[in-house]
């Protein structure tokens, strides 16, 4: 079980004042709902600042910092910029980040499932990211949809019984026997569901959270068909995407797999995560 410190505004408050002294006369006030991966803390009008919950999210502040300043001129909505990287201190064990705030309010199922604007925009930035120079391989290097198979398994017959269990399995099946992808790697987002987008006057506007980057196969970040989309905008966004029929399925199966793990473990306690994972799970399973 991974380390988690205890993170309050009081912690924040030292680590911002003793590490940048030129923000030391800068509110701190708490975001909420925040994220599972981070404590987030807006710094006066212009700034933000993100603390890691869990050892899983500390590589997240360096890898940002490498990679959003090159990324963000070739992107058709804003994503995080970001301006600095603390160290640990006063207890707290890991690098932390600040960024430049975005305004805006996440993106809902309400608001945008049906708009094929909003999907076709959601398509131009994936294939503006997928585009973007040559994907280095290493350590951002995707992980492919067989290395989950024995985790979603485990997931499936846990969540039997609130899904459909067979349906569940034939999906997963059809997925992992879909043809690899077998071009160049190119940059993924990693973590593209509704949560991790923003709209301001009701149109998309940003896309946050790039903890997920990598390069590879980009299937992954077909999840947002799942998490945001009706079956007509999704209709337009695998046109405006162009993906193939392999491609596309493996997006399924990345939808179910991660879906029901964060189902799995939040449902029952967090009932905005119940509604939202289950209208990924079946949504998925419609196709």
């Amino acid at each position: 079980m991974s380390l988690r410190p205890h993170i309050d505004a009081a912690l924040g408050r030292r680590l911002v004042d003793s590490q940048f002294p030129q923000w030391a006369g800068l509110p701190l006030d708490l975001v909420d709902p925040g994220g599972s991966d981070h404590m987030i803390y807006r710094l006066g009008e212009e700034l933000a600042v993100r603390l890691p919950r869990h050892s899983g999210a500390i590589e997240q502040a360096a890898k940002e910092l490498e990679w959003l300043p090159r990324l963000a001129p070739h992107l058709p909505l804003a994503i995080p910029v970001p301006v600095a990287v603390g160290r640990p201190d006063f207890g707290y064990p890991w690098p932390w980040a600040v960024s430049r705030w975005l305004e805006g309010e996440v993106a809902t199922v309400e608001a945008l499932a049906d708009s094929g604007e909003a999907a076709t925009e959601l398509a131009a930035f994936l294939l503006a990211l997928q585009g973007f120079a040559a994907a280095p391989g290493g350590e951002l290097s995707g992980q492919p949809l067989q290395a989950r198979d024995r985790s979603t398994r485990a997931a499936i017959a846990q969540a039997d019984g609130a899904f459909d269990g067979a349906a569940m399995t034939a999906l997963w099946e059809d997925a992992l026997a879909a043809p690899e992808w077998g071009r160049d790697p190119v940059w993924f987002h990693g973590d593209f569901h509704t949560g991790n987008l923003l709209t301001v006057g009701g149109r998309l506007s940003a896309v946050i959270d790039f903890g997920g980057l990598g390069a590879g196969d980009p299937a992954c970040d077909l999840t947002i068909a799942y998490t945001l989309m009706s079956p007509g905008s999704r209709a337009a966004f695998r046109t405006a995407l162009g993906v193939d029929e392999a491609t596309w399925l493996r997006g399924r199966g990345w939808a179910l797999t991660t879906g029901l793990n964060a189902y799995n473990a939040y449902a029952a306690v967090n009932p905005r995560v119940a509604e939202q994972t289950t209208r990924q799970i079946t949504q998925a399973l419609t196709g």
